[in-house]
């Protein structure tokens, strides 16, 4: 729904049958699966442990002495295998079905709306045209106080007026045909940037236009034009990239220092001082010795080829500093989708080990409870895995930490849930907590009654 909310404008009116739009729901589907699978994985558990615990069955489990930890082993090995399958579906089918969605949504969203001629608004969706409609009766095809203006540069347009006409498309759907009566037909004639031009007026009972709509119709735009995109790659892809990238860093940075070198005379002999190691007093006696050898006459030159040196440099130090910043993001972009790879699946993982512990706590089955503590979770993971990711954008923490931040956060709570489980905690039982509140109620009247009596 967030997809189709988001590109609502670029899909409506663009007379899409019901197989592309089919294609286009099922790349949708499978590109959300891994997001998918960590909630499913949270809500199964928490309602499979919740219904045991409801039932007692966990509570005859355990007097038969078996653990919880030993019973929830088999469910645990189950997690890790269909952590197994989400990475795989992440590294191999999300890939090609990104890759087909981007492809297509290119293709959809740079088709040209089906033509839809309002009355009385001009219509500039066919190229080189401008077209007004003063009305349209009611078959849609009849239309009456027809303006064509056909666009021509350098020179006046040709206009075209008609009382009334016909207007319909072929049959193969690839012209668009105005056969217009009672009218005239302006046009200007002559050679290009002369003044002396021939004006032309031809009135007709009959005119046939003729408008190409091959520009309406849809491409299909090759898959290869998106595959650099880190989203199209597969794990061995992206370490190759990642390698190529780096190493792109260090050609960069040796190109660099021979572009700034080319610039800067002076380098070529420089010696074996080196001014930025030596004294400050140094440096300045230095510069005070150079201004003195320079004759007056000879000043004005060095100072305006040496500011025009350091404008060089940066200049070249600007183009080279936006080069970097966007050689770096691109990294990071790289790098978040190698970790993405691996945290939704871990994170199927993670969040069973947070819903059969608080399954067996809450002991409540249905979509009821269950679902209230899978949403709140699923969020605080979505959330934490959303500011992770946007933190790693703006470089604020590596990709190691940001990818990785709701797994960090996620794993403690789950150790914890999962201690209290094992101990037959009332964290989530109401009771305990209205004893507790009845218990301390009942203490703080009898401090009070006490202390007044003391008072007294």
């Amino acid at each position: 729904m967030q997809f189709f909310w988001l590109y609502i404008d670029d899909l409506v009116g663009k007379g899409l049958d019901i197989l592309i739009i089919l294609k286009l729901i099922t790349y949708v589907s499978a590109t959300l699966i891994p997001l998918a699978l960590p909630l499913a994985m949270l809500l199964s558990s928490i309602m499979t442990f919740g219904n045991l615990g409801e039932t007692f069955e966990l509570v005859a489990i355990k007097s038969a002495g078996i653990s919880l930890s030993r019973f929830m082993r088999p469910l645990f090995i189950t997690a890790i295998f269909i952590g197994g399958i989400a990475f795989i579906f992440s590294n191999n089918i999300i890939p090609v079905a990104q890759l087909k969605l981007a492809s297509l949504k290119y293709d959809i969203i740079v088709a040209k709306p089906a033509f839809d001629i309002k009355e009385g608004v001009f219509y500039h969706q066919i190229k080189g045209f401008s077209i007004k409609i003063g009305k349209k009766d009611k078959n849609d095809s009849t239309i009456r106080n027809i303006v064509i203006f056909e666009k021509r540069y350098n020179f006046q347009d040709n206009v075209l007026i008609a009382d009334s006409g016909i207007m319909r498309v072929t049959p193969d759907k690839k012209f668009l045909e105005f056969i217009l009566k009672d009218g005239w037909r302006y046009e200007e004639r002559g050679q290009r940037f002369s003044s002396n031009t021939d004006y032309i007026r031809l009135g007709f009972k009959e005119y046939k236009k003729i408008f190409d709509l091959s520009t309406f119709q849809m491409n299909e735009t090759s898959d290869s034009s998106f595959k650099y995109d880190p989203k199209m790659l597969s794990v061995r892809q992206l370490n190759i990239t990642l390698d190529s990238l780096k190493k792109g860093y260090n050609r960069m940075l040796i190109r660099s220092n021979q572009e700034v070198a080319s610039v800067l005379n002076f380098v070529k002999y420089t010696d074996s001082v080196n001014l930025l190691s030596a004294p400050k007093s140094s440096t300045t006696k230095q510069a005070n010795t150079f201004q003195k050898i320079i004759p007056d006459h000879l000043k004005a030159i060095v100072f305006d080829n040496a500011n025009s040196q350091l404008n060089t440099v940066k200049n070249i130090n600007a183009l080279q500093s936006d080069e970097y910043s966007f050689k770096l993001k691109n990294y990071r972009f790289h790098e978040i989708e190698w970790h993405r790879k691996f945290t939704l699946s871990i994170a199927c993982i993670v969040l069973f080990l947070i819903g059969a512990p608080l399954g067996s706590i809450i002991r409540k089955g249905g979509l009821g409870m269950p679902l209230v503590f899978s949403i709140i979770f699923f969020i605080v993971f979505h959330l934490f895995n959303t500011f992770g990711e946007k933190m790693t954008k703006e470089s604020v923490v590596p990709a190691y930490i940001g990818m990785w931040l709701s797994t960090f956060i996620l794993i403690p709570i789950g150790i914890f849930l999962t201690y209290k489980a094992m101990r037959d905690s009332q964290l989530f039982n109401k009771e305990f907590y209205y004893r507790t509140f009845k218990g301390v109620k009942k203490f703080l009247s009898t401090f009070k009654n006490s202390k007044s009596s003391h008072h007294a």
